[in-house]
C-alpha cells in the first residue's frame, strides 16, 4: 500500500512510500522512514503526489508512539505554506522541536503546570463583567471578538476569565504576546488568577522546557501556553480558543527566515478549528479597526481605568522657544516640570527611541562618516562598551582612525541616544538613581526581573528607556514621561509610521498614572504641529484611524490592496538587479495587479549582501499565490543570488 509521508525539509510535497509495519496508519501518524543515508522522522500526509517517474519505492520503519497531528492542523500546514509562499515541508517544520517529536513521557514534570482551583481574588468592575459577557454571548465557535480597552483598564482580567471558561470545560488555551522575554510580570499576574506558573514557550526556552511543553500540549496535560509566534505552530490535544494580546503589534510579524503575520495565522487557525480568538488591544490595528467597520469582526470597549485612573495630561515643550545648552539635549523647561514630581517622591521616565550613546559620528576635520563595512547605514556610539556597532549586522569596530594629517580623527557625536541621556541626567541629578533600560543594557531575564523589581519598589528615581518599556509594564510610582525627541517622520518607506508612532505613545502614555496619581507626557519637539503629534494630544486615536483608513483606500494601499514583497540579494549589485529585472518578465499578467520595481532596498546593502525589492500589489479578493507559485517555482536560480518572499510586509528598510 502506498503511503504519502511529508518529511520537515524544503519539499513542497510528501514522498511516497510503503508500509509493513504491523500498526494501521491514518493521516496524521508520525513515522520514521529512510530518507537519503538517514532515517528521520515525519508525519502520514492525506494526499499523494502525483509524478510521472519512476523511482524505487522505500519503507516506512516504525510509526512513533505520539498522538497524531489533527485534521485542523494538517489543514492550517497546508493553508500556511500556500498563503506564505513557504514549502509544505518548511510548514511542517515549525511544528516540531528540532525536526523531531517528544516520544518522552514527563508525567511528574506536568503536574507543575497543573491548574489549581485557587479562591478568587480577583473581582470584575461592572465594565469588565460586561465586556466579559459579551464575549461569551457568541459561543464556543468561530469567531473574532476585539477587547479594545485604555491601558491599564483590565484586560487582561477580563480575557483570563474567559480561558477560564474554557478550560474548565476541558479545553486548551493560547495566549499569544509580542514580547516574549519581558513576561515577568504577566507571569506572576497568570500564577495569581490560575494557581500554577505558566507553559512559556519562545526562542530563549530551554530544549528541555520545550519537550516538556510540546508533550504536556500532545497529550491535553498542559492547558495553557503563553507563546511568541512560534507557540502558534504547537499540535494542541484539545485547543478552545487563542487570545492575540497587543494585536497591533508589529513584532508579531516574522521578518527572518520564514516571513509570516502570527496574528492573522492565528485568526486562520482559530477559523480551522472552529474555536473563538479573541484580539486585545488599546488602538487595533488599521487591519483589524476595517474588519470592525465592515462588522466582519465584533467589538467591546473598556473606557475606565483601574482606580477610575485618568489617562496623563499631555504638554508639548516646544523647543524653538527654548535654549538648549551646548550638547545637552534636555530643555530647561523640562527639567523644572520634572522636579515637581520627583519633589514628591515619584518616579519620571526619559523616553528615547535609540539605543547607545549617539547614532552616527563623523571626523571634525575630514568629514569621515563612520558607516558599517556589511551595510550602508551609520554605526552608532556605545560608549559604555567604546565601540561602535552596527544594528543590524552586530560589526563592532573601535571609533580611532587616522584622519589625512596623519593624526587621530577628530570624532563629533551626532544626535543623542539613551546613554547619552543617561550620562547628562547624571549631569543633572547626581544624587538620583537612575537606570537605563534598554535590550543592550538588559541582555539576560534575570537583570530584566531585577530592574523590575526595584522600578516597581521605587528604588528608582529615573528610568531612561527605549520602547521596550511601553509595553505592558505596570510601575505604580511611575507619573511623569519624558519624550525627550518626538519625531515623527517617516523614513519614507515606512507606510505605517503614522500608525506605529500612535499606538507607539499611546501605549507609553498608558505606563503613567495607574495608581490614579495626576500623571503628565512632555514631548520636546522642534514640530509641535506635527499632526501625529497633536492627534496624540487630543487622545483621540479612533479619528486618526478612520484619517488613516480613508488616505490608505485612495492610495490603494493595505488593507484594501494586498502587498507581496520579492526580495532579490547577493553579492553583486549589477547581477542581482538584471535576475529581479528577468523575474518580473515572468510574473503572472494579471488584470489590476501592479508589479512595482525593481529598485535597491532602502538599506541598499545587507550583512554583504545587496538587495533590491519588486512589490506587488493586488486586489484583496484576489488569491495572487496560487499564480505567483508556478510563476516562482519555474524560475532557475543562480548560484550566490537568494530570492525571498514577502507576504504581506511590514517591514520595507
Amino acid at each position: 500500500m502506498k503511503i504519502p509521508v511529508l518529511f520537515p525539509k524544503i519539499f513542497d510535497y510528501p514522498f511516497t512510500y510503503t508500509s509493513q509495519i504491523s500498526e494501521k496508519l491514518s493521516s496524521g501518524d508520525f513515522v520514521k522512514a529512510p530518507f537519503g543515508s538517514n532515517e528521520i522522522t515525519g508525519v502520514v500526509w492525506p494526499h499523494e503526489q502525483k509524478t510521472e517517474k519512476k523511482f524505487k519505492i522505500k519503507k516506512i520503519s516504525k510509526k512513533i508512539n505520539v498522538r497524531n497531528l489533527n485534521s485542523s492542523m494538517i489543514e492550517f500546514i497546508s493553508w500556511f505554506s500556500k498563503y506564505n509562499l513557504v514549502p509544505l515541508g518548511m510548514s511542517f517544520k515549525m511544528c516540531l522541536i528540532n525536526k523531531d517529536v517528544v516520544e518522552k513521557n514527563f508525567d511528574e514534570e506536568f503536574k507543575k503546570f497543573k491548574i489549581k482551583k485557587t479562591k478568587n481574588k480577583f473581582f470584575l468592575s461592572n465594565e469588565q463583567k460586561k465586556s466579559l459577557g459579551f464575549i461569551r454571548s457568541f459561543g464556543n465557535n468561530y469567531n473574532v471578538t476585539v477587547l479594545e480597552g485604555i491601558t491599564g483598564s483590565g484586560k487582561t482580567l477580563v480575557y483570563f476569565e474567559r480561558i477560564k471558561d474554557l478550560v474548565d470545560k476541558g479545553k486548551q488555551a493560547l495566549i499569544l504576546l509580542p514580547e516574549i522575554a519581558l513576561t515577568n510580570q504577566f507571569s506572576r499576574r497568570f500564577k495569581e488568577f490560575f494557581g500554577t506558573k505558566p507553559a512559556i514557550w519562545h526562542s530563549g526556552t530551554k530544549k528541555k522546557d520545550k519537550s516538556i511543553i510540546w508533550k504536556g500540549i500532545t497529550e491535553g496535560e498542559i492547558k495553557i501556553v503563553i507563546g511568541a509566534r512560534s507557540s502558534l505552530f504547537l499540535p494542541f490535544k484539545k485547543l478552545g480558543i487563542i487570545v492575540v494580546d497587543e494585536e497591533h503589534d508589529v513584532s508579531y510579524k516574522q521578518d527572518e527566515g520564514v516571513s509570516y503575520n502570527a496574528r492573522d495565522m492565528a485568526i486562520t487557525r482559530a477559523s480551522l478549528e472552529d474555536i473563538p480568538i479573541n484580539l486585545v488591544t488599546s488602538i487595533p490595528s488599521i487591519e483589524t479597526y476595517n474588519n470592525i467597520v465592515n462588522k466582519k469582526y465584533h467589538v467591546t470597549k473598556l473606557k475606565k481605568r483601574y482606580k477610575e485612573a485618568s489617562l496623563p495630561n499631555i504638554e508639548i515643550i516646544n523647543l524653538h522657544s527654548e535654549v538648549l545648552n551646548k550638547g545637552s539635549w534636555i530643555a530647561n523647561k523640562t527639567v523644572t516640570k520634572v522636579n515637581q514630581y520627583l519633589n514628591k517622591g515619584e518616579q519620571v521616565l526619559f523616553f528615547l527611541n535609540r539605543r547607545g550613546y549617539a547614532p552616527f559620528a563623523i571626523c571634525k576635520k575630514c568629514g569621515y562618516k563612520f558607516q558599517c563595512p556589511n551595510c550602508t547605514v551609520n554605526l552608532n556610539f556605545h560608549k559604555k562598551i567604546n565601540k561602535l556597532l552596527c544594528h543590524h549586522c552586530g560589526h563592532k569596530s573601535l571609533p580611532s582612525r587616522q584622519c589625512n594629517d596623519k593624526k587621530k580623527c577628530d570624532l563629533l557625536f551626532c544626535g543623542p541616544g539613551v546613554e547619552r541621556i543617561f550620562a547628562e541626567l547624571k549631569k543633572i541629578y547626581p544624587s538620583k538613581k537612575i537606570e537605563i533600560f534598554s535590550s543592550d543594557t538588559l541582555e539576560k531575564k534575570k537583570q530584566t526581573n531585577k530592574l523590575l523589581k526595584k522600578v516597581e519598589k521605587n528604588k528608582i528615581d529615573i528610568l531612561v528607556g527605549t520602547q521596550l518599556l511601553s509595553k505592558g509594564f505596570h510601575f505604580p510610582k511611575l507619573n511623569c514621561i519624558v519624550v525627550v525627541d518626538s519625531d515623527f517622520s517617516s523614513h519614507g518607506y515606512d507606510l505605517r509610521s503614522a500608525e506605529k508612532n500612535i499606538q507607539l505613545y499611546h501605549q507609553l502614555a498608558g505606563r503613567a498614572g495607574r495608581e490614579g496619581n495626576i500623571s503628565t507626557i512632555f514631548f520636546q519637539t522642534y514640530t509641535p504641529d506635527d499632526e501625529v503629534l497633536l492627534n496624540i494630544s487630543k487622545n483621540d486615536p479612533q479619528a486618526f484611524l478612520h484619517k488613516e483608513l480613508l488616505l490608505r483606500k485612495e492610495k490603494k494601499l493595505p488593507p484594501f490592496y494586498r502587498l507581496i514583497s520579492l526580495i532579490i540579494s547577493g553579492n553583486n549589485e549589477f547581477l542581482i538587479m538584471k535576475f529581479a529585472t528577468n523575474i518580473k518578465l515572468k510574473l503572472p499578467k494579471i488584470n489590476q495587479v501592479n508589479i512595482l520595481g525593481p529598485v535597491l532596498a532602502p538599506i541598499a546593502k545587507l550583512k554583504k549582501k545587496y538587495r533590491c525589492r519588486i512589490l506587488i500589489r493586488y486586489p484583496k479578493d484576489l488569491f495572487i499565490q496560487k499564480y505567483l507559485s508556478q510563476s516562482l517555482n519555474k524560475i532557475k536560480m543562480i548560484p550566490g543570488i537568494k530570492l525571498e518572499v514577502d507576504v504581506d510586509p511590514i517591514n520595507f528598510s
